[in-house]
């Protein structure tokens, strides 16, 4: 049938200077066509390719390459699992025939390879500011235990949300003791802009480690990059940048609501009324004083 041809392609004297081209009529719906008949003619073809070392890269015309690789890998599996080796022990020796479907998974491959390809994955999302403040509705505390619900106001008018500072104690429970911890600050948080946003970052230990400061920062940036400002809870006392020094023993609530210099700087809200109303201070200083407490963020 077409084992002339096949021979024929197989046996050209061309090389890469005079490619074959036996079969210039030959479409990829005539191969998808072959019969059982044709596909073992097309591994005799191979098997003989190889038993005089003829590389069958040149017997082959190229658009049947494809079609060639998937055999001869079909050929390769087959002699390591089975007895394929008596087709090379000698010239009389019987070959066997193709497993079924192996032309179909040749087109198959051939189609794939044809197939356009997947989109490029998404572009990253785009670097955050070097610096930014959120605009927000400051409120000093009305009294000495009222910092929580007073910080997490000022939080909640960066987003545009501005209870009172009763309705957020009576949410937050807070008693003359002050609010409980950060969880209470965050769960309030959520609550009232409706999203499961804001989550509480711990800082165990009486300092914070460079990994908790680097930490800090990057949740500053993503906090406030995305129009979030963050509650710290803090203890202990620290100076700000403008050398003003703030001791809070029992612990105290600020609000970070910008950052500067990639975020190594925090800009602080601090309801308390002691000194400046906002100032800034290192992102490591701000750790530290968080220390032993934590931030929602």
């Amino acid at each position: 049938m077409r084992r002339a041809q096949f021979r024929a392609a197989a046996t050209c004297a061309g090389s890469r200077r005079q490619p074959c081209s036996l079969f210039p009529s030959w479409s990829t719906s005539a191969v998808s066509d072959w019969d059982a008949d044709d596909s073992r003619q097309v591994m005799e073809l191979l098997v003989e390719n190889f038993r005089s070392h003829n590389p069958f890269r040149r017997a082959i015309p190229d658009r049947f390459r494809s079609v060639a690789v998937v055999s001869v890998a079909v050929l390769a599996v087959a002699a390591t699992t089975s007895g394929l080796s008596s087709a090379t022990q000698g010239e009389g020796a019987a070959n066997p025939a193709p497993e079924p479907g192996v032309v179909q998974m040749a087109l198959s491959t051939e189609r794939q390879q044809a197939a356009p390809q997947a989109p490029a994955e998404q572009a990253a999302a785009p670097k955050a500011p070097a610096e930014k403040s959120l605009e927000h509705d400051f409120q000093y505390q009305p009294n000495a235990y009222y910092c929580g619900p007073a910080s997490t106001r000022i939080a909640l008018s960066a987003q545009g949300h501005t209870p009172g500072q009763d309705n957020l104690a009576r949410q937050l429970g807070t008693t003359f003791a002050g609010t409980n911890s950060s969880q209470d600050i965050v769960r309030v948080l959520n609550k009232v802009i409706g999203e499961d946003v804001y989550r509480v970052r711990e800082i165990p230990g009486g300092a914070a480690t460079p990994a908790q400061m680097d930490r800090l920062q990057a949740d500053v940036v993503d906090a406030v990059s995305n129009g979030r400002a963050v509650v710290a809870n803090i203890a202990g006392g620290a100076t700000d940048n403008a050398g003003f020094w703030r001791s809070f023993p029992g612990g105290h609530y600020v609000t970070i609501v910008g950052y500067s210099d990639e975020g190594r700087q925090v800009q602080v809200a601090d309801p308390s009324g002691v000194g400046p109303a906002t100032y800034w201070i290192s992102t490591i200083g701000m750790a530290n004083w968080i220390a032993s407490r934590g931030y929602s963020y």
